[in-house]
């Protein structure tokens, strides 16, 4: 493919030649960086008053990025996250352009070099298995789309599926039976199936067999017959939380969205003994590494570790005051 040495004729490549052809990207991945070069020339129309199309690589240089940069988090309220994701998508742009315009490395390294930012991460939040049942007692089941619902949120809970991940599944893709399990293709274009309990295996059935679609149809469709979509599966788990949150006090105080499920779902598995490297399998991770952030987040776990440490002259367990008084005159 001949590479047009503009910018413009080099971002056209860089999504046609290197994302769409070579890579082979996901529509998620291609999407996403779509969306930080349309911010981007934007915000050089605002800050360059240059159209998009009459740009040059030289005008991208690291001072301008570093200000797109800070544009997003100041002005448009992105965080921290989200301005690394932007900036990788336009570290990936660089380093292709380094191959087919090298007259311009001097700039390209320097924006290469610009470092993603660091962030507190906060501990991550996820439902016990109390807060499990009153979630999915929720769905009013007497309705289709209540039993839909229902269905789903079972299976999001219990396989840990990513939200595109549910969004994809097809008839076709539930196996019930003996070795009972649901298929998915998840981040990096990788396949893998995920074991499917018993009460899963019953709701699915019955599923199945009142839906009665082909194969090839969404496992939950939409009322008009299509695949919910991200946000669809967002709205239904945003309604049942609020009914929810009437019979458990708990939910109140945590924010719930559907990766939140995904997250209980590791954290049950975890709390049954299952070995943290089984999870990352069960779940997709890439690396090992990303499962520890379970470890860290199960108080449970931890309280075992720090009773492991007790001396063995002292009967193990949480420490309780004396007499409200005697532990009042105590702190005196």
């Amino acid at each position: 493919m001949k590479i047009s040495p503009n910018f413009a004729g080099l971002l056209q490549a860089f999504f046609a030649d290197r994302l769409m052809r070579q890579r082979q990207a996901s529509p998620h991945t291609i999407a996403a960086y779509r969306d930080t070069f349309c911010l981007l020339l934007r915000f050089a129309q605002d800050y360059l008053k240059k159209a998009p199309s009459t740009l040059h690589l030289d005008d991208l240089d690291a001072s301008f990025i570093g200000a797109f940069l800070d544009h997003i988090e100041e002005n448009r309220g992105n965080s921290v996250r989200s301005r690394n994701a932007r900036l990788a998508a336009i570290h990936s742009f660089f380093h292709y352009a380094a191959l087919h315009v090298p007259e311009h490395s001097a700039l390209i390294q320097r924006v290469l070099s610009i470092p993603s930012k660091r962030y507190d991460r906060t501990e991550i939040e996820f439902l016990d298995s109390h807060e499990i049942k009153a979630l999915l007692a929720a769905p009013d089941v007497s309705t289709w789309t209540g039993r839909r619902d229902q269905t789903l949120l079972l299976v999001a809970v219990q396989t840990g599926l990513r939200v595109s991940e549910l969004v994809g599944l097809r008839c076709e893709d539930v196996i019930i039976g003996n070795g009972a399990h649901v298929r998915c293709v998840g981040k990096g274009r990788k396949e893998r199936c995920v074991p499917l309990r018993k009460d899963t295996v019953g709701a699915l059935r019955s599923w199945l067999r009142e839906c009665n679609y082909r194969s090839s149809d969404p496992l939950f469709p939409s009322t008009r017959g299509g695949p919910l979509g991200v946000d669809g599966i967002a709205h239904l788990v945003a309604k049942h939380l609020a009914t929810a949150r009437k019979r458990c006090a708990s939910l109140k105080k945590k924010r719930v969205s559907p990766h939140v499920l995904r997250h209980s779902a590791a954290m049950q598995l975890l709390l049954a003994g299952v070995d943290h490297s089984v999870i990352a399998l069960w779940l997709g991770h890439e690396r090992l590494e990303t499962t520890q952030m379970y470890l860290h987040a199960n108080l449970a776990l931890k309280e075992q570790a720090l009773a492991k440490t007790t001396p063995s002259n002292v009967p193990p367990g949480r420490y309780t005051p004396d007499d409200e008084l005697l532990a009042f005159l105590k702190t005196l």
